[in-house]
């Protein structure tokens, strides 16, 4: 066993060594360039892209050179079981990827520790680790895909797309990666036998193949859908690129201006006053309220969101501020010659924030150089001159902040529960926290709110909620337009209520459940494992229609059928049969597809008749 690891080590040692050299090189030339530690997210799944696909090349040559008849025969054919030789060449692989995947990043980040001013947290510590991870799963993948059976072996790339797009936040992430590692290993022992032909024969064995290639064949569905929707865009009618969207639907209300949305949601209004705020928003500017969050910051996230600025330069004193998840301030840095600067805290004595903070712009009236920060459930001036962050504005510790946007005299902060009326001359007048003059709830969940639309009247103001962010999808409400007028003493009446169109049938917008609804709650569950619930992506879907449940029994019945037919033509024993015929009733068309791959009827009835002794 020793031998074996020793020579699958000098086997490939070349090409670990220059593998590691060219990664060092890339990451040193970046690390000159810009700061590796606070990439976004797509810089991140750029370099785990490139380590799955070498571990994925090193397993599909490694095993491919041992598959073939002889040389499998001669491997196998030694004083020892099978499983310490398949842990001798798998061994040897993860050594090799921690050289050429795990090290230069372990390099480079103790260069940013000890020889720059740059932020390295805790967490950045495990970038070797995933990066480790990440490579080992893609290896194991490809070991697979060249061990397993040749109708089902691409199955292992499911847990790749697990990897991808997994929602675990902060350390956790590493326990889902270690998760798929094992289950790939599993995999791997199971394919590593004599007949590699041969299907699985014991309970476990065939679960742990069984479920990954009918979660395949549930994500092959959903491609083929994709495929059928690119088809439908090239058609010209498809609701997302018609040059004009069927009127009524939330296609139509989305390219509609801010205007264009407050006039339709009058337009249904039987308040006496709406024919005057018909004229007033015709001739007025209506203002779209925004959000500066994209997503929550959690603290000790491994990667940050897509819009996430935790980072932010002070022109005027050439600084750049950077959040430090270990000491929740902003450690900085100059510009000119990358010495540190200093630390950035709350008020005088630099106090840790008591969220994630992050760079919001900036406020009306401020000094040059100032701007707003973001953290939890406050808002944060940016005093450039003194270099210091003042709390101005505090929701209830319940409501994440979520934006600030200045209307008129007037500044509108957005939570993920509420909108917030503050006097903006009060903003410019001191460094005091300010009190809002008005509360406004939102009418709804704020994942499903898509557009914010207000005005403001000569008694108040009128504000106009449009819920369709994931109108196409099932996820979201059923889409709805709501227009609530805010007076002066506070009170709020909603004037409009528009019921919003579908632009898409029911069948599409449950593409991903009807196929296999327990495969689709077991997507579900595996993608939020050890996630965070995100405060401002909460929905609140409806009930599944009642034809999309019959369609989707009706193709669990269909598949429990075919099964039956298809497990008499097949040399299962009888508490097989039962199991794979329960299974394609409770999965569904996957589960059928599975059976369908695993026993193949000619090579499982010959592997039986090997197995049956000779008789006189």
């Amino acid at each position: 066993m020793r031998d074996l690891f020793k020579g699958e080590l000098l086997r490939f040692r070349g090409w670990a060594i220059a593998g590691a050299v060219l990664h060092l090189l890339v990451l040193g030339f970046l690390a000159r360039v810009v700061d590796l530690a606070q990439q976004p997210l797509l810089v991140y799944r750029v370099f785990g892209g490139v380590y799955v696909l070498a571990g994925l090349l090193l397993g599909l040559y490694q095993m491919g050179s041992y598959r073939r008849p002889n040389t499998w025969l001669n491997l196998l054919h030694r004083p020892l079981p099978g499983w310490r030789i398949a842990a001798s060449l798998l061994g040897a692989g993860a050594v090799l990827l921690a050289v050429a995947a795990a090290l230069p990043v372990l390099l480079i980040a103790g260069y940013q520790a000890g020889m720059t001013a740059r932020v390295v947290d805790l967490r950045h510590w495990l970038f070797p680790l995933a990066a480790l991870l990440i490579a080992t799963c893609g290896y194991l993948a490809g070991a697979y895909c060249m061990l397993g059976g040749r109708r089902h072996s691409t199955c292992a790339l499911v847990f790749l797309v697990l990897l991808a797009v997994s929602q675990a936040i902060g350390p956790r992430v590493l326990i889902v990666q270690a998760l798929a590692l094992l289950w790939l290993a599993a995999m791997v022992l199971v394919a590593f036998k004599p007949d590699l032909s041969a299907p699985p024969r014991s309970l476990a064995a065939t679960v742990i193949t069984a479920l990954p290639l009918q979660m395949g064949v549930y994500l092959l569905a959903l491609l083929l859908g994709f495929g059928m929707e690119m088809l439908w865009i090239m058609q010209g009618t498809h609701p997302n690129n018609m040059s004009v969207p069927p009127p009524g639907g939330h296609n139509e209300t989305e390219r509609m201006t801010a205007q264009q949305r407050m006039l339709a949601g009058l337009a249904v209004s039987r308040a006496p006053q709406a024919p005057l705020w018909r004229e007033q928003v015709a001739l007025s500017e209506v203002q779209p309220i925004g959000s500066q969050l994209a997503a929550t910051p959690v603290r000790n996230e491994l990667t940050h969101a897509a819009a996430a600025q935790m980072e932010f330069d002070d022109d005027e004193l050439r600084v750049r501020w950077v959040f430090s998840h270990d000491r929740m301030r902003f450690e900085g840095y100059r510009l000119t010659d990358g010495r540190r600067f200093g630390e950035l805290g709350v008020g005088t004595d630099d106090a840790a924030f008591p969220a994630p903070a992050q760079a919001a712009g900036s406020l009306p009236a401020l000094p040059r150089g100032d701007g707003a920060l973001i953290a939890g459930n406050t808002l944060y001036h940016y005093v450039s001159a003194s270099h210091q962050a003042l709390p101005r504005i505090r929701l209830p510790a319940s409501e994440i902040l979520a934006g600030v946007t200045p209307v008129g005299e007037s500044l509108v902060v957005l939570s993920d529960r509420a909108l917030y009326f503050f006097d903006g001359r009060d903003a410019a007048a001191g460094d005091a926290l300010l009190s809002p003059r008005q509360r406004l709830p939102i009418p709804g969940r704020s994942g499903d709110l898509r557009d914010i639309d207000l005005i403001e009247l000569v008694d108040g103001y009128l504000v106009s909620f449009s819920f369709t962010t994931y109108a196409h999808e099932l996820t979201g409400v059923a889409p709805y337009q709501s227009v609530l007028w805010l007076d002066d003493s506070g009170h709020v009446t909603e004037v409009a209520h528009r019921a919003i169109g579908y632009d898409y049938p029911a069948l599409y917008r449950y593409k991903a459940w009807w196929p296999s609804p327990a495969l689709y709650a077991l997507r579900v569950a595996a993608l939020g494992l050890f996630a965070v619930v995100d405060p401002l992506d909460v929905t609140a879907p409806p009930p599944i229609p009642r034809r999309v449940q019959l369609f989707a029994g009706a193709l669990m019945l269909l598949s429990l059928l075919a099964a039956i037919w298809l497990c008499r033509r097949r040399a299962l024993s009888t508490p097989a049969r039962l199991a794979w015929l329960l299974a394609c009733a409770v999965v569904g068309l996957p589960a059928l597809a599975s059976l369908w791959l695993l026993y193949p009827a000619g090579e499982y009835a010959t592997y039986r008749r090997r197995l049956r002794p000779a008789t006189a």
